[in-house]
């Protein structure tokens, strides 16, 4: 199990937000590479970058702040945010990193998906970011008509291995993430599931463990590490052996 600490950035700045919400933001940093440095040495196995800002205008703003972030690590990066195009799908994959997340384009642009499932193979990830049940597209700021579980056969049909599983309700609540959902998700599908949203504390990752699904690889933490509630040292214990 692959614990990714999250590094969010806005304006240049690392944040996090309240299920979404653009205007519900808290700056933990003003330099997301000393904190990507800091992560790595704490003990990270891998990173989760978001660029807030590409995610919701569809432009990688804060391009030059991941390239930055990529070279300062030896660890492996996952990166999302405004993978909307094959100009901008290469050009992420093109700095070293590692698993590249597609998600708004993946659900309106299946064109898109084969060409980058055919470009990057298994460092193909996409983002299953779902608000009741149904896939949030846009940075979360739109709700389509289509269910995580449709969505995840498609995305199986075509090649996908692996998904970032989110429920947009949970994500930065501090309320336990959807472990329910999650199981559901995988009766339904051998894809690769990597959970995200909710975690609060230590309990949480103890019965992520419990559940004891093969096919959950992984599960990424973020304002519940940046407000102390656990260390990532702590994380790892959890998971290890």
């Amino acid at each position: 199990m692959i614990v990714f600490p999250a590094v969010d950035i806005q304006g240049g700045k690392a944040v996090r937000l309240r299920r979404g919400d653009f205007d519900d933001v808290t700056v933990f940093g003003d330099d997301p590479v000393a904190l990507a440095r800091l992560w790595q040495d704490q003990g990270a196995e891998a990173l989760h970058v978001v660029d807030l800002d590409a995610a919701r205008t569809g432009e990688l703003v804060n391009f030059d702040i991941l390239e930055r972030i990529v070279r300062s690590l030896d660890i492996p990066v996952q990166y999302g945010g405004g993978i909307r195009s094959a100009k901008s799908l290469a050009l992420v994959a093109g700095i070293g990193v590692h698993w590249v997340v597609m998600g708004t384009a993946a659900v309106t642009g299946l064109d898109l998906l084969d060409d980058a499932v055919e470009l990057l193979g298994e460092r193909l990830v996409v983002g299953l970011d779902c608000t009741d049940g149904m896939v949030a597209t846009h940075g979360w700021q739109r709700r389509s008509q289509m269910s995580a579980i449709r969505f995840a056969r498609i995305l199986a049909e075509h090649g996908v291995k692996r998904v970032v599983y989110t429920d947009t309700a949970r994500d930065g609540m501090l309320g336990g993430p959807d472990l329910s959902g999650l199981l559901d998700l995988a009766e339904v599908t051998a894809l690769e599931l990597v959970l995200s949203g909710g975690i609060a504390r230590l309990d949480d990752l103890r019965h992520l463990k419990k559940l004891a699904v093969p096919n959950v690889v992984g599960v990424i933490v973020g304002r519940a590490l940046y407000e102390e509630a656990f260390t990532l040292a702590d994380a790892l214990a959890v998971f290890a052996g």
